[in-house]
């Protein structure tokens, strides 16, 4: 079992005591700040901006600065990503697949990565590599039964189902074992952010955080 499972990191204790992170999937972002402060104001402190939105690095930077955020960058499949978001201040990684060359850089930075995967096999490899949590992605295709099934092998495996999740299933993933969800869309909708409508996103994270408990 990987060392970085048992390890502290602050990205992981507000992922945890959250029981959910932000996937942010928008073209751009106009203000980072406002969002991240919409969000974190919320409920949803880690909020995972991705490589594809344009000038994402610069976002991170900015966003950084919000006092009460964790922000990380998701979609990093190459070395040269991951380098260059952790140099501009991103708390944690995230992967869409198996990234052997990224888990190398977290685990070098003592960074939190958060390695996509999906079977049994790739869920090992992923832990094997380093992972601090296991994305598996997509959730929607088998549900919270299967986040319940991979738990028999790997009890200790600390599980984050991503892609699929609402606030209509949330909590029973949550329920099947999943440490923490990602909220997606539902609450932060690309049309949203071009827009400007941080308030409204605000809101949505409340109630999804809501449909939690």
């Amino acid at each position: 079992m990987n060392p970085l499972l048992s390890s502290s990191s602050e990205a992981m204790e507000v992922i945890r005591a959250d029981r959910a992170l932000t996937v942010v999937r928008a073209p751009a972002i106009p203000d980072p700040v406002a969002l991240a402060e919409a969000l974190a104001g919320s409920g949803i402190r880690a909020v995972e901006l991705t490589f594809t939105t344009l000038g994402v690095l610069d976002a991170i930077g900015k966003a950084s600065a919000v006092g009460g955020a964790v922000i990380g960058v998701g979609t990093v499949t190459t070395r040269d990503q991951a380098e260059a978001a952790i140099e501009v201040g991103a708390k944690f990684l995230v992967t869409p697949a198996l990234r052997p060359e990224v888990a190398e850089v977290a685990v070098a930075h003592q960074i939190p990565v958060i390695m996509g995967a999906f079977t049994p096999s790739e869920v090992l490899a992923a832990v094997e590599m380093g992972a601090a949590a296991v994305k598996i992605f997509p959730a929607r295709a088998l549900g919270p039964a299967y986040l319940k099934d991979l738990l028999g092998p790997f009890p200790h495996v600390f599980l984050i189902p991503s892609g699929g999740v609402s606030s209509h299933n949330a909590r029973e993933f949550l329920q099947a074992g999943a440490i923490a969800v990602t909220a997606g869309t539902e609450v932060v909708a690309p049309l949203d952010v071009a827009s400007s409508r941080w308030s409204h996103i605000g809101a949505k994270a409340a109630r999804f955080v809501h449909s939690l408990d």
